[in-house]
């Protein structure tokens, strides 16, 4: 893969690759009923960054790309559950609450990357750091109290399972930094398929759902392949700061689609979990600003 190599270049390809994140709760948004099928959504959507993925690597490796799969570790295993089990508790996450809530509770993977270092890898933490975990920790806990009804509440725990989930992956590839980092995310796909494969069968349920939301989960798994590609052509060139300030391009683009009027969905964030997103914005940006180590903590850099 040739990275681009200069700033100026790198920035607006990592904003293209938040942009179409972005748009993954609109597409959730528009699908039949997904809490009726979550299943057989992530098993659709497991099938499709399985196949991009693939190919893309044999594009980019040649026919022996497969062989990936055999010097993957424990670092990659590991990294490619973690970011199954991301992938799973995020719908579960969106259809309980609000884009905002799940976006929001995404939004603070950096810091908890950050605790999980401290905790396995035995990294350091600044007090800065430890400033931006006590904010970020502040911000969700406002949103906790926002609204207590218990789908609400679920969907909020099922958010910071996705972003724990994230974080492993991004924690098992500084574990073993040659861990082969796409062919992980592929094994997260195939994780995904096997996981709802078992849970269908054992509920004697359907595969597929209509053809319109099977063409919704496909696209889902289509933008988030797109943008990591993207993400990691650009990344090279930015450091860890300006990377994670860029990243919230899919935090803000997330819950505006879904608020823009113009898409007809118009779901509005209440008070806390405005106050409480603001805290967490907050924590990130200041994060950002004080990080001194060339970290990125999103997957594919």
């Amino acid at each position: 893969m040739e990275y681009i190599k200069n700033q100026k270049s790198a920035i607006p390809v990592v904003l293209l690759a938040g942009l179409l994140w972005s748009f993954g709760p609109l597409v959730v948004r528009y699908m039949d009923q997904p809490n009726l099928f979550p299943w057989q959504y992530i098993f659709t959507r497991g099938i499709t960054i399985f196949l991009i993925l693939n190919v893309f690597l044999f594009f980019e490796e040649g026919k022996n790309f497969y062989k990936n799969y055999f010097h993957i570790g424990w670092s990659g295993l590991i990294g490619g559950i973690g970011l199954g089990v991301a992938m799973i508790t995020f719908i579960w996450s969106i259809t309980n609450t609000t884009a905002a809530v799940t976006l929001l509770c995404l939004a603070a993977m950096p810091v908890i990357t950050a605790l999980l270092g401290f905790l396995f890898l035995k990294e350091k933490i600044s007090t800065n750091v430890w400033i931006a975990i006590i904010i970020a920790a502040t911000g969700i806990t406002l949103m906790a109290f926002g609204d207590t009804s218990k789908s609400s509440l679920m969907g909020l725990l099922f958010g910071l399972l996705s972003a724990l989930g994230f974080s492993v992956f991004s924690v098992s590839l500084r574990w073993r930094k040659e861990t082969p980092k796409f062919t992980t995310v592929a094994l997260s796909g195939l994780f995904c398929v096997f996981v709802s494969a078992i849970i269908i069968i054992n509920s004697k349920g359907n595969f597929l759902s209509s053809n319109y939301n099977q063409g919704l989960f496909s696209l889902h798994g289509t933008l988030v392949c797109l943008g990591l590609i993207l993400y990691s052509i650009g990344s090279k060139a930015l450091p860890a700061a300006e990377l994670t300030l860029l990243s919230l391009t899919e935090i803000v683009g997330g819950i505006f689609w879904v608020w823009l009027p113009f898409f007809g969905i118009n779901e509005i964030p209440n008070n806390s979990t405005i106050i409480g997103g603001f805290l967490i914005f907050l924590s990130i940006t200041y994060y950002s600003l004080t990080i001194k180590e060339n970290r990125r903590f999103i997957a594919l850099n």
